[in-house]
């Protein structure tokens, strides 16, 4: 997951197995470049070497973080100069998708096969909560409404709910709820629900399946889910995904690209419109937006992670 916050200023309503997770505290980060760049921001802002990225998310201001695989950090960096840094260590298990609350700047992470969900202070990198999700077995990506945080298992057909208060206040293990997926989704070997978003008022989610190229409209209440009628086409390696207004962005990680689907008025039916590529794609993920660019993660699955680079691709929306 995911994706999500737009940087407009709206909360953000917002894989594959994983690759050996590796020590990376201490890692420094690649230079960001020279000045060249004091009006623009960076097309390309690099991560730390080794650091295996997933999901990626903008907070307040220019603010944006990245999870890693390979232990649970999390790194926070400037969109406007592309510095930044590991602001909260590993912690021992993969951080996945990631969903910002900027009423309550806090950072929601989805931990794969923990089972397990994670609040973090987005200001000063403290942990506020940690949640298990009971049965999980591979919590994938999440997003923040007005009233609860989502989050989608891969390898369970569910979502699980942790409901919020006033001021986007967390509430303890005993509030979290499993919502079984029912109606229209279906699952098939391999990875199924992935990406997840909703729009400002939280009416609705949007979930992608990954294995079956599946768009759904899901009822936060239910979890009755109504296939997105693409007019036959699918949007397999689906993978992270970002709603902004009526046009979804949903991220195709094998293919190195991220496709831009039309949703009609009431999010039933939808047209891909256009196919958004980069040379600089390397297997993305996830993706975020602010102002009118989309910021793409590369997770680079397949590389040898050690000493591999690993960045955040800007591109236009």
């Amino acid at each position: 997951m995911s994706s999500k916050q737009d940087g407009d200023g709206r909360i953000d309503y917002n894989r594959r197995a994983l690759l050996k997770a590796l020590p990376i505290a201490g890692l420094a980060v690649v230079g960001t470049g020279t000045a060249a760049a004091k009006s623009a921001f960076p097309a390309v802002i690099p991560l730390p070497i080794g650091f295996q990225p997933e999901g990626i998310v903008t907070g307040l201001g220019t603010d944006f973080f990245v999870g890693s695989l390979a232990g649970g950090a999390i790194y926070r960096g400037d969109l406007r100069t592309g510095s930044g840094d590991v602001f909260v260590p590993p912690t021992g298990g993969p951080a996945v998708g990631l969903s910002h609350d900027a009423r309550s700047n806090y950072l929601f992470v989805a931990g794969g096969p923990t089972g397990r969900a994670s609040v973090y202070d987005a200001d000063t990198g403290a942990l506020v909560a940690d949640y298990e999700l009971q049965d999980s077995q591979f919590v994938n990506d999440v997003v923040v409404t007005r009233t609860a945080a989502y989050f989608t298992d891969s390898a369970r057909p569910s979502l699980y709910r942790i409901p919020l208060g006033a001021g986007g206040d967390v509430p303890n293990q005993s509030a979290v709820e499993e919502i079984p997926l029912s109606g229209d989704f279906t699952s098939v070997a391999g990875f199924n629900a992935n990406g997840i978003d909703a729009p400002p008022n939280g009416k609705y989610l949007i979930v992608v399946n990954t294995s079956t190229g599946l768009l759904y409209k899901v009822d936060p209440a239910s979890g009755d889910a109504t296939e997105i009628d693409l007019g036959g086409e699918t949007v397999t390696a689906g993978d992270g995904i970002l709603l902004a207004g009526r046009t979804l962005y949903v991220v195709r990680n094998q293919l190195n690209q991220i496709a831009v689907v039309t949703l009609d008025p009431d999010a039933t039916a939808g047209e891909v419109v256009d196919v958004i590529t980069n040379p600089l794609f390397d297997v993305p993920t996830t993706v975020t937006g602010f102002g009118n660019s989309l910021y793409a993660v590369n997770a680079r699955f397949g590389t040898p992670p050690a000493n591999a680079e690993y960045d955040v691709v800007r591109v236009s929306k």
